[in-house]
């Protein structure tokens, strides 16, 4: 990689004409950190290696799964027809749990890339990007990626993107990412297509931020897009969001490290060191100003919703100051995690976080774990769930602590609601038959269902959030043999049978093995719940009755039978009584011992429990 002893870089002389912003969007895996590698590689932004691979993913976790969680963004310097142009890129994620991501980095930009790869063709979250960038009225270039792969139908995928988006099938560009071929049309056709930014330099200081992360040494870093005017160090700006004043202390640009310079303008896409010192202060979809001239904040974003709720405990209780800090040093790079402390009788103090996914609750995870040597355990994730009271109130429900009793239900409660999704799940037609009797099993509703090509099927259905976060994602492949796609959207609330199961050793709840449910599948996981706990619980002195229950009423019971001492043993012959009189004494005894003694579930059963129902 270049080193980046550029000085104070001088931007002045690109004039709106000669920059293009475009991101790159594609299905996960389609080859968007590749394509991102080589464009870099192109325009001399970094040099020609063969280790560069996913020069712009940072993090470990990325590297080691091979996608993208968060989007990153590069300029590059490239000579067209004797004139030379500020290109800058952003690369996104392509999984469904970061579609904020996607979307706050396309408002940053006038154009970009659909990739599709040229073998499994377009995929679910490929359609997704694809209503996200049309929505925002962007430029969008489809590109059919892999090409040189032996199983690769560039054709039938181009006729593919024509049906589905209705984009010509002779507009698509045929490029390999990995072997760079045709890769170098890439660079030109943007300056040709993407419209530069429509920024006026003379007009005062307006900028979009799209994104933020936190520096140990200048604090919060904010990555914005420059609407119009210029700005320079020494100059003072306000938030529209907060109407705080900041100085600014540095800008710059990502070339692909922070690379300072003079100064930034009217369509440039950059970096400020403002003096923030929390993260929270930087609002991502805020609108800066000069602060002389307030004008009309931007429509900014929606902000990112937690779509999944998990608890979080140390597995040993002493490291949870060490966890406690962890958990705050992560959030500063991840702001969509939400973060509540919470107290269990059975697994002691912890965290409820939400999260934006299961893939989102797997990553923090995985980062927890690698970045800050935690050991940690995750409880079953849960979706947010609303009760409406008879008095006309609402509540929101992440926790099943919280779920209200069957007495509150009967004589307070009008109903109660779950959060559902409309998804697209696209596959060869030879799996509808599976997929469907799949979606019906979930309690999912088909809305539609079409042909792509005379191979492709595309479903939607409408399902409950709770059956999607669970296992469906792994059901879904084990019956498509790994070749359907799946994606999601929030799709409001509908009233639900729904109750809370509790999992009760000795006639005493364990709090953290609560979880809410449709009736319909209660009696089924409450049966394979107690079974697998039963192995997992080491056996007493006495009895151990594992029930689940459901209000009053008990809907599945094992038993643990009490270790025993051969108290007989010593009685040889002699009168029968004699051995009565002490199997009596010692039944009293373990009666006694039933009344007085608790069941503790150890953090390693917990742990073992959770563990294998993932």
């Amino acid at each position: 990689m270049q080193p980046n002893s550029l000085g104070s870089m001088e931007l002045e002389a690109f004039k709106t004409d000669q920059i293009r912003n475009f991101s790159i969007i594609a299905h996960v895996d389609h080859g968007k950190s590749t394509l991102a590698d080589r464009l870099l590689e192109l325009a001399e932004t970094i040099t020609k290696r063969k280790d560069n691979k996913q020069v712009l993913d940072k993090l470990r976790v990325e590297r080691e799964r091979g996608i993208t969680v968060k989007a990153q963004s590069a300029s590059m310097f490239y000579d067209y027809k004797g004139k030379k142009y500020l290109l800058n890129l952003i690369d996104t994620p392509g999984h469904m749990d970061f579609n904020f991501e996607v979307s706050r980095s396309l408002a940053a930009c006038q154009g970009t890339l659909l990739l599709v790869d040229a073998a499994q063709g377009i995929q679910a979250q490929t359609v997704a990007n694809f209503y996200l960038a049309f929505g925002q009225d962007i430029k969008i270039l489809p590109v059919i990626n892999k090409i040189d792969l032996p199983s690769a139908e560039p054709e039938r995928v181009a006729s593919q993107i024509e049906v589905a988006f209705e984009m010509p099938a002779e507009e698509c560009l045929k490029i390999s990412a990995k072997s760079s071929l045709n890769v170098d049309q890439i660079l030109p056709t943007i300056i040709e297509s993407v419209p530069p930014p429509s920024g006026d330099v003379e007009a005062p200081f307006k900028a979009l931020l799209f994104d933020s992360w936190h520096d140990t040494y200048v604090g919060v870093v904010c990555l914005m897009a420059v609407i119009d005017g210029r700005v320079k160090k020494g100059d003072k700006i306000v938030s529209a969001h907060s109407e705080r004043k900041y100085e600014v202390m540095e800008t710059g640009i990502m070339y692909p490290e922070q690379t300072p310079t003079a100064s930034l303008q009217a369509g440039q896409v950059g970096y400020f060191v403002l003096n923030m010192k929390a993260l929270s202060e930087s609002h991502v979809g805020d609108t800066f100003f000069d602060h002389k001239h307030i004008g009309t904040p931007m429509p900014g974003f929606i902000p990112a919703k937690p779509m999944v709720w998990a608890g979080i405990f140390p597995i040993d209780t002493a490291d949870f100051e060490k966890l406690d800090h962890s958990i705050a040093k992560l959030t500063l790079s991840d702001s969509s995690v939400l973060v509540q402390k919470e107290t269990s009788t059975a697994l002691g103090q912890g965290w409820r976080l939400g999260f934006l996914g299961t893939l989102h609750m797997d990553v923090f995870r995985q980062r927890l774990e690698q970045e800050y040597d935690a050991n940690i355990i995750i409880t079953a994730p849960t979706v947010p769930y609303r009760v409406e009271f008879r008095d006309g109130s609402e509540k929101l429900i992440r926790n099943p602590t919280e779920f209200p009793d069957t007495d509150e239900i009967s004589q307070k409660v009008k109903s109660i609601q779950e959060p559902m999704v409309r998804s697209t799940i696209i596959f060869p037609k030879e799996y509808l038959g599976d997929i469907m009797v799949l979606c019906g099993s979930r309690r999912g509703v088909q809305l539609e269902h079409t042909y792509l090509d005379e191979n492709r099927v595309l479903l939607k259905y409408r399902l409950p959030l709770a059956e999607v976060v669970t296992d469906f994602h792994q059901e879904l492949k084990g019956r498509s043999s790994g070749f359907a796609s799946f994606d999601y959207e929030e799709d409001g609330y509908d009233d639900a049978d729904l109750v809370k199961m509790n999992i009760v050793l000795n006639s005493k709840p364990v709090d953290a093995l609560s979880i809410i449910l449709h009736r319909s599948q209660a009696e089924l996981v409450g049966r394979d719940w107690v079974k697998r706990l039963k192995g997992l619980l080491s056996r007493q002195l006495f009895e151990i009755v594992i029930q689940a229950s459901v209000g009053n009423k008990i809907i599945a019971r094992e038993g643990l039978s009490a270790m025993r001492k051969n108290v007989t043993a010593k009685c040889y012959g002699g009168d029968v009584s004699r051995k009565m009189k002490l199997l009596n004494k010692q039944k009293e005894g373990k009666k006694r011992m039933k009344a007085i003694g608790g069941v503790e579930v150890s953090q390693e059963a917990f742990y073992d429990f959770m563990s294998k129902k993932k």
